[in-house]
């Protein structure tokens, strides 16, 4: 029996792990064209007045779709559907499916609403900085972009129904057709005026959000069949998912409202602050949606068909699936975050300098990055264990640690951002430096609120600490080695003075700066991945193992 049950857990292991490897290279692609379009849209409006409303402008509407898209569906959804097909009752997955799509129709429809109508006072209060030009322009992109973001809530439902069946690639791909919708208006807007472009964009971004749920809604239809998009609350199952949903939408929303005081300091610096954090963001996002968000979304169809077994099989079942996520997690996002700290610079001029996207702008992304690295590591960990609560359909304890969560962000936040920076002799714009900070702060808070939750609920949990013994001091040798090259490099060739911080050491080279910086990062991941091999780390064993059998192939 135990050697069953063995083979078993290792089978829906490698199921999972298969199934995060897709979601991770679904994500991949769908990243790599939305740096294309940063790179666009930084090279036409680089970090000034139009970006800085574009950027606001989105996220504002972008509260509709944090509220009633992927989380909130992810956390309340799928584990009800999933757990209905584990059952192998697929005509009442189907009426639940049916039913929660009727009743995002109504809601979306009446928060669009709302959103176009009241965007003067949104933006008055996501950017109380902005006044004149840059408020009007603001509240008119948000007018423009509120309904494609509606839109996205049910490109959302198509990827519960998605992964609830296992099919990962495409939910987490279709966003390449949304960024390429953006690209080819910033394209058409070529030799427009700034505000032009900016409004071509928003437009794009709501034809882009109508291509993403159209791409996938053929696959969903075939998955579903017949099914009736009638909003209704008949059904005892649909009940479980509204019960869910309601938390759901309020820790989503307590989040949101982290972002929303995140973007609320950065215009109170300047307008160059907030266009920073948001290019600093995207590439920080990269590693906690590529590992993070893989391997919880993958994990959390398997965690939901665990939570229907017996109380020792859940929690024995749970406690595998949690140690081999973390383990994987950590095998990727603790080098990713000195990678920041080491070549964070190069990184954001590789991917967005040009234009008026200026090397100035390269350093001030540089800064947000490192501290975008502290928060790595918790941010992607708490994406798996909320992935545990949800399959238990507990969508209640993450809500009450994120109200900590953001209640401490927003008390550490407004002293980090006006108060610090006087205090350590620091410019006043390099306060945004610290809204990255107190974020991984917080972070590492409600990581360890969750973890002490699900004890209580699970029984002991797995701990990842032999992995982080192995993996950090590979990480920090090859953080180390890539800083020296680096050095080298800007010793040879010649560097370019920081304005802020002195000392040739962490100066940008004056290479080509592609180049440049795929060439350190290889030298980083040959360093990191020899060092892991030999502290035997087990995924990079595995990694090798893979590489070698197709090989031979």
């Amino acid at each position: 029996m135990r050697t069953v049950r063995a083979d078993v857990s290792q089978t829906t292991t490698t199921r999972s792990a298969k199934g995060a490897a897709l979601v991770a290279a679904g994500i991949l692609l769908s990243r790599l064209v939305g740096l294309v379009r940063q790179k666009l849209f930084a090279h036409f409006l680089g970090s000034g007045l139009e970006a800085a409303a574009f950027q606001a402008a989105t996220r504002i509407p972008n509260v509709l779709q944090n509220l009633l898209g992927e989380g909130v569906l992810s956390a309340s959804f799928i584990p009800v559907y999933a757990s209905l097909r584990a059952k192998g009752d697929e005509a009442a997955a189907r009426r639940v499916a049916g039913a929660v799509f009727g009743l995002l129709s109504l809601l979306v429809s009446a928060v669009v609403a709302l959103g176009v109508l009241g965007a003067p006072w949104l933006v008055a209060l996501i950017a109380p900085g902005y006044d004149g030009e840059a408020r009007a322009l603001t509240i008119t992109l948000t007018r423009i972009i509120f309904p494609g973001t509606g839109v996205l809530v049910f490109s959302a439902w198509c990827l519960g129904i998605l992964n609830s069946h296992r099919r990962f690639f495409l939910s987490y791909a279709a966003p390449v057709v949304w960024n390429g919708c953006i690209i080819a208006a910033l394209v058409l807007s070529r030799g427009a005026s700034q505000d032009q472009v900016a409004t071509w964009a928003a437009w794009g971004t709501v034809a882009g959000s109508l291509a993403q749920f159209l791409v996938q809604l053929p696959a969903v239809r075939a998955l579903l069949g017949h099914f009736s998009p009638t909003p209704s609350l008949a059904d005892a199952d649909v009940r479980q998912v509204v019960r869910g949903f309601g938390p759901a939408v309020l820790s989503r929303g307590v989040v949101q409202v982290s972002s929303w005081v995140d973007t609320a300091y950065a215009s109170l610096i300047s307008e160059r602050a907030v266009a920073a954090l948001s290019y600093a963001q995207t590439i920080a996002m990269l590693p906690v949606s590529l590992f993070g968000m893989a391997i919880s979304a993958a994990e959390l169809p398997e965690l939901s068909a665990d939570a229907t077994k017996s109380q020792q099989e859940r929690a024995q079942a749970i406690f595998e699936r949690l140690r081999a996520g973390l383990e994987r997690m950590a095998f990727f996002v603790v080098p990713s975050a000195v990678a920041f700290f080491c070549a964070g610079d190069l990184l954001a001029a590789a991917l967005l300098e040009s234009g008026r996207f200026t090397a100035e702008d390269s350093r001030f992304s540089w800064y947000l990055l490192m501290g975008s690295g502290v928060a790595l590591s918790a941010q992607t960990s708490g994406r798996l264990y909320s992935s545990a609560y949800y399959a238990l359909k507990d969508t209640r304890s993450p809500l009450r640690f994120a109200l900590v969560r953001v209640t401490l962000g927003i008390a550490l936040g407004y002293w980090a951002v006006h108060v610090l920076p006087g205090w350590l002799g620091l410019p006043a714009h390099l306060g945004a430096v610290f809204i990255t900070v107190t974020t991984g702060v917080t972070a590492w808070v409600e990581l360890t609120l969750l973890k002490r939750g699900l004890r209580r609920a699970l029984g002991p949990l797995p701990s990842s600490r032999s992995q982080l013994l192995r993996v950090w001091p590979a990480a920090l040798l090859a953080g180390a080695a890539t800083l020296g090259l680096k050095s080298a490099l800007g010793q040879r060739f010649g560097t370019v003075a920081l304005a802020e911080f002195g000392g040739a050491f962490f100066a940008p080279v004056a290479l080509p700066r592609l180049p440049t910086a795929l060439g350190l990062l290889l030298t980083f991941c040959a360093v990191y991945g020899a060092a892991t091999l030999a502290l035997k780390v087990p995924q990079a064993t595995a990694l090798v193992g893979r590489l070698t059998r197709r090989l031979r192939r």
